[in-house]
């Protein structure tokens, strides 16, 4: 169902969304990271690249306190500020058991910059494949936890609320269709509160775009079967969704591999074949740096060869 393609999504490009201490945006090339992504996730931070490749800038940190962060295990730090940042960096490192551990010491906060890292972390540990069944659940339903307890703290940021409705995306998949459908109009509305709180944050756009496809092209008999369960179920178009695309990219150009296929996908449904062309291209030619990357090329090309 669509609740199963909007997880499923959520659990491949939100995962590659890194965010940053002011920001999020989504792991790339030219990205810095992250909340990303995708998904989860871009300008998170002050920087611009979500894969680094090589040492960032790290204004806040003095060489002993990156020795630190190099070597040990789990990072210590004097202050927020510089947790935050050593977080962040641990972030675009994609070094997820070691951000996990470095931000459960904080688990106890009543600050909503580490509780929705902390529900980030937790969720990006969940994911990764040598996670066994038992553990990924557990892992869910408490990154679920740390991002409801930011949101309590703080309404106001941006970064809780987009990190609530993705987490709330994932626990619907052990509580069944029905809870992952009433789960979708909330998801909504915390995507939309996000955008409302940080206009400029470009993967919130994108996944907000990616529900809206969802429930698009949700085929008429499933269609039916939602209507059974709710009299007015989730609903949107094509239309919508390519505007939310557009936005994305508007705000921060080549951002996403994904967020170009989604561009193309959205025109072939539209039928516009030009259009479709010209971002399943670019989708195809964007840089491979992550594996979602190369996920991205290969159906670009599928797609390409269709058209």
């Amino acid at each position: 169902m669509a609740g199963r393609v909007l997880t499923r999504f959520v659990n491949r490009s939100l995962l590659e969304v890194a965010v940053g201490a002011k920001g999020e945006r989504i792991r790339g090339s030219n990205r810095f990271f992250r909340t990303s992504a995708s998904w989860i996730v871009g300008a998170l931070g002050s920087g611009r690249a979500a894969f680094l490749l090589g040492l960032p800038v790290l204004s806040g940190l003095s060489y002993q306190a990156l020795r630190k962060l190099q070597s040990s295990a789990v990072v210590c730090a004097l202050n927020k500020d510089e947790v935050l940042e050593q977080a962040d960096y641990l972030y675009s490192c994609a070094d997820t058991e070691k951000l996990y551990q470095l931000l459960l010491q904080y688990k106890d906060s009543e600050d909503a910059e580490f509780l929705w890292r902390l529900a980030r972390a937790s969720r990006d540990l969940s994911l990764l494949p040598d996670t066994d069944a038992g553990r990924k659940k557990q892992l869910t339903f408490e990154a679920f936890e740390y991002a409801k307890r930011a949101l309590e703290r703080d309404d106001k940021c941006f970064a809780a609320h987009k990190w609530y409705a993705i987490c709330l995306s994932d626990t619907g998949e052990f509580e069944g269709v029905k809870v992952k459908i009433g789960n979708s109009y909330i998801i909504r509305e915390h995507l939309e509160r996000s955008i409302e709180l940080n206009p400029k944050d470009a993967t919130s756009l994108h996944i907000l775009g990616y529900w809206c496809f969802a429930f698009a092209e949700l085929p008429w008999y499933q269609r039916k079967v939602a209507a059974v369960i709710f009299s007015t179920p989730p609903t949107s178009t094509f239309e919508e969704a390519l505007e939310f695309f557009l936005k994305a990219e508007k705000v921060d150009p080549n951002f996403y591999s994904k967020n170009l296929l989604m561009l193309g996908k959205t025109y072939m449904a539209m039928e516009d074949k030009e259009k479709a062309l010209h971002w399943l291209t670019r989708a195809k030619e964007y840089p491979i740096h992550t594996l979602e990357d190369k996920e991205v090329h290969k159906e670009a090309v599928e797609l390409l060869n269709q058209l």
